[in-house]
């Protein structure tokens, strides 16, 4: 559990994504130890064959030495290009989350990492996942920038302060991992540390059936009434603000002409920059919660207005027990 994080790429590594990883690494480390033992021979070469003394012919040299020059360039380039590519394209796949992946709430603070799942079960610096299934973690920060690390997945991502950022992995054995923080945010920075539980699909649903879920929807309507906003939104209201009903999953029309899809990031905008994207017929009258909204009570608050009568209800979240 608290063994380096290097150590982990002497690991077969526990997701879809590590052995892709892996190669690449390691194909990288030797090329280059290739490069460096052709760069110290040459070296060597030089060193003894044209030391002081010695009888070695130093006059011009008879061959052009372009072609030499040429292969060189050419040959690292072609190289080093093709690792780029190859990276790029490895990088990009990392960052394309499957369309179906089964999402968590990650919420970064000094010192711990506060995890919420799809029906409100908590916990912290502990995070349970189902094996074989496609994970996405919604990650965000409640203080100042963290670094969600899980070197056995390959996966390492920063939570910034006032932005939802994705990274997503495929467990692929079951067990127990370290997590770690890997930006410094603070006194404590080194305490902050966690694991994940990989399980069975069997037996992740009935973890996640077995502890408390605390009823975040409902949690979320006190909140809207709470941050008045209810005054605003609720109908009938004297104030001229954009019905709440039905509007998560459709598209959103906005003063500039255009649309925006009205998902977990419209909503959340939608309350820390509410003159962002402004709903066309209406005006930028309502003020940020930017500093004032917690980040767990923003997470309850998405949650209540999710709830709501959506044009996207037909599509409901993935079972977490789905193979």
């Amino acid at each position: 559990m608290n063994r380096p994080g290097i150590a982990a790429f002497f690991s077969s590594g526990a997701s879809s994504v590590a052995p892709r990883v892996d190669a690449l690494f390691w194909s990288l480390v030797l090329a280059s130890a290739v490069v460096v033992a052709v760069l110290v021979l040459l070296n060597l070469t030089f060193l003894i064959r044209y030391r002081r003394g010695s009888p070695a012919r130093r006059g011009p040299l008879e061959v052009s030495t372009w072609k030499f020059e040429a292969t060189w360039i050419g040959l690292t380039t072609v190289g080093f290009l093709g690792f780029f590519f190859w990276g790029a394209r490895v990088y990009l796949d990392m960052e394309r989350v499957p369309a179906d992946a089964y999402s968590i709430n990650v919420v970064g603070r000094q010192w711990m990492w506060d995890i919420r799942h799809p029906n409100g079960r908590r916990e912290f610096d502990e995070l349970h996942v189902p094996l074989g299934r496609d994970v996405r973690l919604l990650l965000s920060s409640e203080d100042v920038i963290h670094s969600f690390f899980a070197p056995e997945f390959r996966v390492k991502q920063d939570a910034v302060p006032g932005k939802t950022v994705s990274v997503w992995f495929k467990p692929t054995r079951e067990g127990v991992y370290p997590l770690y923080c890997t930006q410094y945010c603070g006194t404590k920075h080194s305490q902050m540390t966690g694991r994940i539980v990989v399980m069975s699909p069997d037996a992740y649903a009935a973890w996640l059936t077995c502890g408390p879920t605390p009823r975040i929807a409902e949690r979320g309507r006190e909140l809207f009434t709470k941050y008045s906003c209810s005054g605003c939104h609720d109908q009938p209201s004297q104030i001229h603000a954009p019905p709440l009903l039905n509007v998560y999953g459709s598209m959103v029309p906005l003063q500039d002409g255009t649309f925006v899809y009205a998902g977990d990031e419209y909503l959340r905008d939608s309350i820390l920059l509410p003159t962002k994207q402004v709903v066309a017929g209406y005006q930028p009258i309502m003020p940020s919660f930017q500093g004032v909204v917690s980040e767990s009570d923003l997470l309850d608050l998405i949650a209540y207005l999710k709830s709501l009568p959506t044009a996207a209800s037909a599509a409901p979240q993935p079972s977490p027990a789905a193979p």
